[in-house]
């Protein structure tokens, strides 16, 4: 994947886990919160910082830190600093849980979890699902969708993927005409040849296919899976499409498009932000100003307000 590792949030240098955890402690004792020091904190340490603070607040006051926060906040604020405490395979478990429980299943938020990751990413949400929800990833999945889609995200959650060795030209050729001939070639679109080749192969191996398929066909493969295939396919094999290409890029349309419309698609904003914040989140910014010509700070504190906002606007780092 051509994630460059622009971080917003690093974590600190002169870390001290019981520290932290009795600050914490204090802006959430007695009468009233603390807010802006839960923010400070929280927003400026790194996963792995936050999980030794988890730690240190049990060990000395044999208290549940995300239990503690939980009856101290409220409201998407409440939602971000949960998702800060959270190691990340384990968040994202959640949304994906959440995602397929009761009625019906939101299929954007499974593509924008399980379309964008490694194999090494994947692997570890698949461990830390079952053990959260006692059921593998793969059979919750398989319920709750259907077809092509659904042989798509089980090639992926089943480790199908190639480890990212070297680029193969010569295969990579072969794989572009495969596409070629699956697709623009024939009438109708052998949609198992798109899913085999895109959930399989890694992903600077799929840059060479690309590029091969451009010779080949004279458009990009997007264009010709836009083209081609239909519904939620369509919208999987262009995420993994763009994120082989440019994956700030992508998560940079995806907070757009969770801003835009009626109301503001929090959940979607709060999962980005918070899991990008240690990969590429530097790099998101980027991209969305230059896209839309507007900072990502700017348009999410038009949509945001109060301590939610300010926790979001300190996880984006300086505009």
């Amino acid at each position: 994947m051509a994630t460059v590792h622009e971080p917003t949030v690093v974590g600190v240098a002169h870390f001290n886990a019981a520290e932290d955890a009795a600050a914490l402690r204090g802006a959430m004792k007695g009468f009233g919160t603390d807010e802006n020091a839960i923010i400070e904190i929280l927003t400026s340490r790194s996963n792995a910082q936050r999980q030794a603070i988890s730690q240190a607040f049990t060990h000395e006051y044999g208290r549940d830190i995300i239990e503690d926060l939980k009856s101290e906040l409220g409201g998407h604020f409440e939602d971000v600093i949960v998702a800060l405490m959270l190691p990340p395979a384990e968040y994202l478990c959640k949304e994906l849980h959440h995602c397929m429980e009761g009625m019906g299943t939101d299929e954007k938020v499974l593509v924008e979890i399980l379309c964008t990751r490694t194999k090494k990413e994947i692997a570890e949400i698949v461990e830390a699902y079952e053990r959260l929800y006692n059921r593998p990833l793969a059979e919750h999945m398989c319920s709750e969708t259907s077809g092509d889609f659904r042989r798509l995200l089980t090639l992926i959650v089943t480790g199908a993927r190639d480890e990212e060795a070297g680029v193969d030209q010569a295969r990579a050729a072969e794989a572009a005409q495969q596409l070629y001939d699956a697709g623009e070639a024939k009438w109708g679109t052998d949609e198992e040849i798109f899913n085999k080749i895109l959930a399989h192969e890694s992903f600077g191996q799929l840059r060479a296919i690309f590029e091969e398929y451009k010779n080949i066909s004279g458009r990009t493969i997007e264009q010709a899976i836009k083209a081609e295939i239909a519904g939620e396919l369509s919208e999987a094999l262009s995420a993994i499409v763009e994120c082989v290409e440019n994956a700030a890029a992508w998560f940079a349309k995806r907070l757009r498009s969770s801003m835009q419309g009626g109301g503001t698609e929090d959940k979607a904003l709060i999962r980005i932000i918070v899991n990008r914040s240690e990969i590429d989140l530097a790099a998101v910014k980027r991209e969305y100003e230059s896209l839309y010509d507007k900072t990502l700070q700017s348009d999410v504190a038009g949509e945001t307000s109060g301590d939610y906002r300010k926790a979001l606007i300190a996880l984006l780092g300086p505009a």
